[in-house]
């Protein structure tokens, strides 16, 4: 395995990002829990409210493995960043339904909302050094290959 360093501006990113995974996560569960209801689309198999608190766990361990896992951290990054692509489409139910929530009370909010969400995406992938890591790992692959 390739070790990963990221500078002190990465890292303090990678810190921000895990406590906003905890604390979104706690809002799953309790002050924004119908907020969050709002974003999850009709075709989700499972009660609302089943998903909201489901998907805040795993926003809860998301982050608290941003803030606590070293060792692995390219890795949590890219497992953060599939997380942000898996829960996009209730970011666009949120849109296409005209549901109102986080104060996306227009139609343009709720547009310029799904813009923000591949900044998250390389927000995780960056912070945790992913990029990095991938191409280290892509670099690996390719010498394999070529002998």
């Amino acid at each position: 395995m390739h070790l990963v360093t990221t500078s002190i501006f990465q890292k303090s990113a990678r810190i921000l990002l895990g406590a906003f995974m905890v604390i979104a996560g706690i809002g799953h569960l309790t002050f924004q829990r119908k907020a969050f209801q709002a974003q999850v689309p009709n075709w989700v198999p499972l009660h609302k409210d089943t998903t909201v608190v489901l998907s805040g766990i795993v926003e809860i361990m998301l982050g608290l493995a941003m803030l606590l896992i070293v060792k692995q951290r390219p890795k949590v990054g890219i497992v953060l960043a599939l997380f942000f692509v898996a829960v996009f489409p209730g970011n666009v139910a949120q849109y296409l339904n005209q549901r109102d929530a986080f104060g996306l009370n227009t139609d343009r909010l709720r547009l310029l909302r799904l813009f923000f969400q591949p900044v998250l995406i390389i927000w995780a992938l960056w912070s945790t050094g992913a990029l990095s890591y991938l191409q280290l790992q892509k670099k690996a692959l390719d010498g394999k290959v070529r002998k």
